[in-house]
């Protein structure tokens, strides 16, 4: 495992005031086991119930194992878990102390819940010798009861009453978050039951073996009959969900060996070349005309790929996706059931169905893939797709988002993360961010590797937005845990003003480990989708202003880079290679116009109050 510098010095050799124990304890058996499954942090805020767990993290760092982060706060623990989960694929993990530390982290777990991201969440509790006596942040049954505040949030929850139970116990917690649908799991743990000492006949399975599992099983009759579709239709569309990471390439040669175009869901774009130009943009929250328009002329096969569904990824439930003339694809049986009308259900993991189709679908005729895309041609093609091509060449002030977005996709290095948080960052960036990425016959992301050395996963991807749950502040963690995964991509944070003075104090955490997150805070004085919410509703102009804040100064006070830009002209005056090479984040105060509407018809429509 590879040692992360910047956390050394909170691993230095123990004192000798610290107590190694005689032998393992619990504590030790559970980070061991997050060790076998290749976990390198762990995110939470410490405390006297789950103390135990935070010394055998000591003892783990100083011989290269798991490591702590400390958060400023659980609920964003739990958002960087969630972020280093979608950008390794590997399991999330959040830890919190009893009482308010685990009800700090429930945002950021039903968060995950609803979006699939597998997370373990322990959180502690005092000893179970004092359970029913009022003590301290006391949250089982019989105090404020967390275990069933959890319940509805997680795929496995359960209180670990005796040191016996804890391997089964793990091991059910960590396969059920990791299983389709995937998602949350919680284990609660009594302070004493962390420090048993661990029995020399205690069975402990094998956490390694859960890396080996075997993809879901594909049901090979249905994707038959989907090569059978695909050989007599015209000219298929392909929508891409948050699902497909693994498979984008394979995606890219389906496409083009069906003679066909994609689209996607808005959390699906971040796995494909938005200047594509089989790409016909985004079908959902925040997408494009052109993708509707393309559902809209009937065409005789859609096939939708590793999505659940939800209303902002069927655009408010749409009857021109949700039809007769759907495929629906997914390993999950929860996601394939929210598409009754659909022709034909294919069940699998997504990438095995694909290299099947590629496979029965392979002809003498094949091509290469489709060769590189000039860079004038791919921005004809993007701004051919957006509503609002004068907002983006604009040069006025206050800076038009529109041209904010466009300006980051052009000017951040082709390997940039982008994470965009709940609100009118995410809007703006489904609908107008688009990276130079120039391989058109291929996914997007990591370009810059090598070929053959790119880290692909089910959840990597160069442009995250949550669905469904949607908290706000949400990215601002997120980007850590991201950003703690992959040291070799630069991430940028786009979030609002009103999610900044949510869960801005966790740029303290990327501060303090040195990582390259450019935090862009777009500051309209507004909780911006509330206002303009109330006005296309003609609803009552209340409670959507925000103090006028320098977001710089608040950055500078933390000993973070700031910069005010209150032009187009500034703006352009940035290094953004230098911005997103340093070692540390740097905070952009970009003052946006706040009366630029953002594409938002979508939400006002399932609200019914589009006018």
């Amino acid at each position: 495992m590879e040692t992360n510098t910047a956390l050394a010095p909170f691993y230095a050799e123990a004192p000798a005031l610290v107590r190694e124990p005689a032998a393992r304890d619990v504590a030790d058996l559970l980070v061991e086991a997050l060790e076998a499954l290749g976990v390198e942090y762990v995110f939470g805020v410490p405390g006297g119930a789950i103390e135990p767990l935070y010394n055998a993290l000591a003892r783990s760092g100083r011989r290269g194992g798991p490591r702590a982060v400390v958060a400023r706060n659980e609920q964003g623990a739990a958002y960087m878990a969630d972020g280093y989960a979608r950008e390794t694929g590997k399991i999330g993990v959040c830890i919190a102390t009893s009482g308010p530390g685990a009800t700090n982290l429930i945002t950021g777990v039903a968060c995950a819940y609803d979006n699939n991201v597998p997370m373990l969440v322990i959180t502690g509790q005092p000893p179970i010798k004092n359970f029913g006596k009022g003590a301290l942040q006391e949250s089982s049954c019989t105090g404020i009861n967390t275990m069933a505040m959890f319940r509805p949030c997680t795929r496995y929850n359960s209180l670990v009453s005796h040191a016996e139970q804890l391997p089964t116990k793990l091991f059910n917690a960590l396969m059920q978050a990791q299983r389709a649908p995937s998602g949350p799991s919680h284990l609660s743990i009594p302070v004493d039951i962390m420090r048993a000492p661990v029995s020399s006949d205690m069975e402990t399975p094998d956490f390694a073996g859960l890396l080996r599992r075997a993809p879901a099983l594909v049901d090979l009759p249905a994707v038959r009959e989907l090569a059978r579709l695909l050989f007599s239709a015209r000219s298929p569309v392909w929508l891409v969900g948050d699902g497909c990471g693994e498979a984008a390439n394979e995606l890219m040669q389906l496409v083009q060996r069906t003679d066909g175009t994609f689209i996607t869901t808005p959390d699906g774009k971040g796995f494909v070349n938005p200047r594509h130009p089989r790409f016909r943009g985004v079908f959902g929250f925040g997408g494009h005309a052109s993708a509707a328009e393309l559902l809209s002329s009937e065409p005789d096969l859609v096939i939708a790929l590793g999505t659940g569904f939800g209303e902002f990824n069927s655009g408010g439930w749409s009857t021109a996706l949700l039809n007769s003339r759907l495929v629906h694809v997914d390993d999950s049986d929860e996601n394939l059931m929210r598409s009754p009308t659909a022709r034909l259900h294919v069940r699998g993991h997504i990438k095995s169905v694909c290299e099947q189709l590629v496979s029965l679908l392979a002809s003498p005729k094949d091509a290469a893939l489709l060769p590189f895309l000039h860079p004038q041609a791919g921005r004809q093609a993007y701004e051919a797709m957006v509503d609002n091509v004068q907002a983006v060449r604009s040069d006025s002030a206050p800076v038009k988002p529109q041209r904010l977005l466009a300006t980051l996709g052009e000017r951040c290095p082709p390997q940039t993360r982008f994470v965009a948080d709940a609100g009118n960052s995410a809007a703006w960036a489904v609908h107008y961010l688009a990276p130079n990425e120039q391989r058109s016959g291929r996914a997007a992301g990591g370009s810059e590797r090598p070929a053959g050395k790119e880290r692909r996963t089910r959840n990597s991807s160069w442009l995250r937005v949550t669905m469904d749950f949607a908290p706000m502040g949400w990215a601002i963690g997120s980007a850590v845990g991201i950003a703690m995964a992959n040291r070799r991509c630069p991430v940028v944070c786009l979030t609002g003003d009103g999610s900044y003075l949510m869960n801005g104090q966790e740029i303290t955490v990327a501060a303090e480990l040195g990582l390259p997150v450019l935090y862009v805070v777009l500051n309209d004085g507004a909780l911006g989708m509330v206002k303009h919410g109330q006005r296309l509703a003609g609803a009552e102009p209340i409670g959507f202003e925000l103090p006028k804040v320098d977001f710089a100064m608040m950055a500078a006070a933390m000993g973070i880079p700031g910069h005010v830009i209150r032009s187009s002209q500034d703006l352009d005056a940035l290094d953004f290679s230098a911005l997103l090479s340093r070692r540390g984040p740097t905070l952009l105060d970009v003052r946006i116009d706040g009366e630029e509407v953002p594409p938002m018809n979508l939400r006002m429509k399932t609200l019914g109050t589009a006018q």
